[in-house]
């Protein structure tokens, strides 16, 4: 990161200040209700939807929930972090952690090289960030857990991103963004997280095997979607988790609001979608590269979705990117 973002980044603030004095974490900056949840009226300005926080160092920071959902990237050092009473988890530098409105989270004590920033983001600011990704990924399903009243299945995700130069640079391209606003405004901002959310899907091995929350064969049966999508198997999933199909298949749709196979034929026909638009590929190519056999099926769903044949798409949308649908 460039010396002169880490410059600011790295200032001891007024709150700390008081920390170093032997002072605790004060809740009423954070939330006006009785327990800890965190408030997004109290930290964001009226009419924002993205701002950034230095995490507060010197003190362990309690648990607490929040009403919007928080994306942590460390700059420098590391965090150690208990989600929903489960094991620490450690955010080393450059890692990235999402945690949504479902997750309760406390933090350790940080140290002055222990410099973490809090993305605060509303959700309709990812809006615009998912329709540049296929619908169905692990990220939109965690999104849509933040919304469901009763929780869901994904409260958090661990993105061990160190080793990937895009993914840092789209970060620094956005902490720039928020600390030097632009006239382009929240529209640049969103277009950088479509970015990250691509480049974070692109490559899934990056993300943590902590990930999750309370079901981890559900997270592995949304990366099994996202990364072997020709010939995903749940059957075979649920063997190689030692887990029963009906088990998994329950815990899918309880998280997910979707069924296996519906969120598999979502994934399917958006890739075919996107190659219809950016290749010349024969269709009956296609069909067989997402998987399909049936090709009157594979017809039948298309339309279905998209309200034209694939031929027809191709000729309204070649040499422009294919929208996807909305994902909640």
């Amino acid at each position: 990161m460039r010396g002169e973002l880490m410059e600011r980044l790295i200032k001891i603030t007024a709150e700390e200040e008081r920390l170093l004095r032997g002072g605790k974490v004060e809740k009423a900056l954070y939330t006006s209700g009785q327990g800890f949840h965190a408030d997004s009226e109290r930290l964001l300005a009226q009419g924002q939807l993205i701002a950034i926080r230095v995490h507060t160092r010197f003190a362990p920071f309690p648990e607490h929930s929040h009403d919007y959902v928080e994306i942590m990237y460390m700059c420098s050092g590391c965090t150690r972090h208990t989600i929903n009473n489960g094991p620490p988890l450690t955010l080393q530098a450059g890692e990235l952690l999402f945690l949504n409105q479902h997750a309760r989270h406390s933090v350790e004590r940080a140290g002055r090289e222990d410099v973490g920033i809090n993305f605060l983001v509303l959700p309709q600011f990812f809006d615009y960030a998912l329709t540049m990704t296929s619908p169905g990924n692990v990220l939109a399903n965690f999104l849509a857990d933040g919304l469901r009243r009763g929780g869901g299945e994904l409260s958090f995700l661990h993105f061990q991103a160190a080793d990937k130069p895009p993914v840092q640079n789209l970060v620094e391209n956005l902490l720039w963004g928020l600390v030097r606003p632009q006239r382009s405004g929240s529209r640049l901002e969103q277009a950088t997280m479509g970015l990250l959310f691509m480049q974070l899907l692109e490559d899934l091995d990056g993300l943590s095997r902590e990930s999750g929350g309370q079901s981890r064969p559900v997270l592995a049966a949304l990366r099994e979607i996202e990364e072997n999508y020709r010939q995903a198997d749940l059957t075979r999933l649920a063997g190689e988790l030692h887990v029963s199909l009906p088990y998994l298949s329950h815990a899918v749709r309880s998280a997910t609001g979707k069924t296996y196979k519906e969120l598999l034929r979502e994934k399917r026909l958006s890739r075919a979608a996107a190659l219809l638009t950016e290749t010349t590929l024969p269709i009956d190519d296609i069909i067989a590269a997402v998987g399909y056999d049936n090709t009157s099926y594979f017809y039948r769903k298309f339309r279905e979705r998209y309200g034209v044949s694939p031929r027809q798409w191709r000729l309204e949308t070649l040499g422009a990117p294919p929208p996807s649908p909305r994902h909640f």
